[in-house]
């Protein structure tokens, strides 16, 4: 829409950048970005505008608002993956994707907050603070949440957005911008997606380039997209998808874009409802949902079949190990020789190593590149990161045997519950949240397939509620046109932001946060 209005010159592409980047400046205690590029955006609107009263737009892009998760590299612009060991860290290149975007035109506003290297699943533990999920401030979760005193309510009521791509997921919800990218490694972007309403989209790995998206898991590692419909995920996808020479792990074959047709007909389709899925700790009100999606399909007319996928319980455990020894792998490069923090500790080489290791990185990431040694010593090689991989081969089959037995796409929730009180996160350490959060989420990695969230209703406290759809290798098209069909069923609300008692009257000459 935002694309046909600058084309008609109903507004601008400058007009544009400033009302996004006031929004950002007036939703600032969300914490959503680590780095705004204010001067930066505004030149790259003026090169739009240009373009637009030439006649000449590069794409449907051309103009649009968004924003970049920080541990995807971006040339003059500071990238710190949330973490002391990279802060002011700026990038000699761009990555592949940023890159992409950048030539079709779009206008690049800032770096959006993570947990500290994409470890974790609540967006609670980077260097720079927590996000704020923007429905903490919606008039949906301020009616039905039980009001305390004032100042306390203020200050202890707000939920998390998910993680680790939370500020990217709050940019997109709360309209700062048109899109924006994450990345997923165990459900990064569609945990963040389901907490804060929007879609999220992890396309099948080696479609989208990695190269200059800082690695955490480069097994699993996808960039993802986050959009507030299912048609500007698959115009985002287009742009981004297909061979690049600097990723040796993308598809050698041309992509071709596609539109998403408006599907009327589902009779068609068969989905599988995986038993697995029906998890310890999911809430009666995402089981719900699930089981009227299920109905939905069927009384459309699809074929909807239980399924099982019995590996699917070893996911967690298995990831833990092959994340984590992955883990280990890639933060050597982290050594305050040629990048990053390094420590003033002269004694020796090693105790500059140690200290500069020490001072950069949080308890987290430390922790995971303990137990990934730990994992790869030449003792317990075979009896850990070896049977992994094997348990990782039978997960990855069992996905295999459901699409070959004739189902489509499969239907799972997306997360176990509704948004939880950021007071309530922190009570659980990061390990335990993150293996109860990709519960959900994590198999599809392992498996290397396409996932997305789409937001499907709100819960009894106000907030989104995701469900999840998994197709098959490379289908993305099929995966993108169910989900189409499924958001228009559900007619997911719009949030009502409220933002005036935060801003302080930045935001007085904005009639309204939804100007989309």
């Amino acid at each position: 829409q935002v694309s046909a209005a600058l084309k008609e010159g109903r507004v601008t592409p400058t007009e544009l950048c400033q009302r996004c980047l006031s929004l950002i400046k007036s939703t600032k205690f969300l914490n959503a970005y680590i780095t705004v590029a204010g001067e930066t955006a505004l030149k790259q609107a003026e090169e739009s505008e240009k373009r637009y009263r030439r006649g000449q737009p590069l794409g449907v892009l051309d103009g649009i608002p968004i924003a970049v998760k920080d541990n995807f590299n971006t040339a003059g612009i500071e990238t710190t993956c949330a973490s002391n060991m990279l802060k002011g860290y700026i990038s000699p290149y761009n990555a592949t994707v940023v890159q992409k975007l950048l030539d079709q035109g779009a206008v690049l506003l800032g770096k959006t907050n993570l947990d500290e290297f994409a470890m974790g699943s609540g967006s609670t533990d980077g260097v720079f603070g927590p996000v704020r999920n923007p429905w903490s401030y919606s008039r949906q979760y301020k009616e039905k949440s039980v009001p305390k005193s004032h100042s306390e309510d203020e200050e202890s009521d707000w939920v998390i957005t998910g993680g680790s791509s939370g500020g990217s997921a709050a940019a997109v919800s709360s309209f700062t911008c048109f899109a924006a990218l994450g990345s997923d490694t165990g459900g990064s972007t569609r945990n963040p997606a389901a907490h804060c309403g929007v879609v999220g989209l992890k396309p099948t790995y080696g479609l989208i380039s990695r190269h200059g998206l800082i690695p955490l898991v480069n097994s699993m590692d996808v960039p993802g997209i986050l959009t507030r419909c299912v048609d500007d995920a698959a115009v985002v996808l287009g742009s981004l998808a297909g061979h690049d020479p600097k990723d040796s792990t993308t598809i050698q074959d041309n992509f071709k874009t596609f539109e998403l047709p408006n599907l009327t007909d589902v009779s068609k389709f068969s989905i599988g409802i995986p038993k697995e899925y029906h998890a310890p700790g999911l809430s009666s009100e995402i089981l719900s949902l699930w089981s009227k999606a299920a109905d939905l399909f069927k009384n459309a007319g699809a074929k909807v079949i239980e399924v099982s996928l019995p590996h699917t319980r070893y996911s967690i455990v298995c990831y833990h190990v092959l994340c984590t020894a992955e883990v280990a792998s890639n933060m050597a490069r982290f050594d305050g020789l040629e990048y990053g923090h390094r420590s003033d500790m002269n004694k020796s080489t090693e105790s500059m190593y140690a200290a500069t290791r020490r001072e950069g990185f949080n308890d987290v990431v430390r922790g995971r590149i303990l137990s990934g040694n730990y994992f790869l010593l030449k003792q317990n090689y075979e009896n850990y990161f070896i049977k992994a991989q094997k348990v990782r081969r039978l997960i990855a089959n069992d996905f295999v045997k459901v699409f070959g037995s004739g189902v489509d796409i499969l239907l799972t929730p997306t997360t176990l519950s509704d948004a939880v009180p950021y007071v309530e996160f922190i009570k659980e350490d990061n390990r335990t949240r993150s293996a109860q959060d990709d519960i959900l989420t994590q198999a599809a990695n392992m498996a290397g397939l396409p996932a997305i969230n789409v937001p499907t209703g709100l819960s009894e406290r106000g907030l989104p509620v995701g469900l999840q759809f998994i197709g098959q290798s490379f289908q993305e098209k099929q995966l993108l046109t169910v989900a189409k069909w499924f958001e228009k069923q559900v007619k997911f609300p719009m949030i009502q932001l409220e933002v005036k008692r935060h801003d302080h009257g930045a935001f007085q000459h904005q009639k309204s946060a939804s100007f989309s």
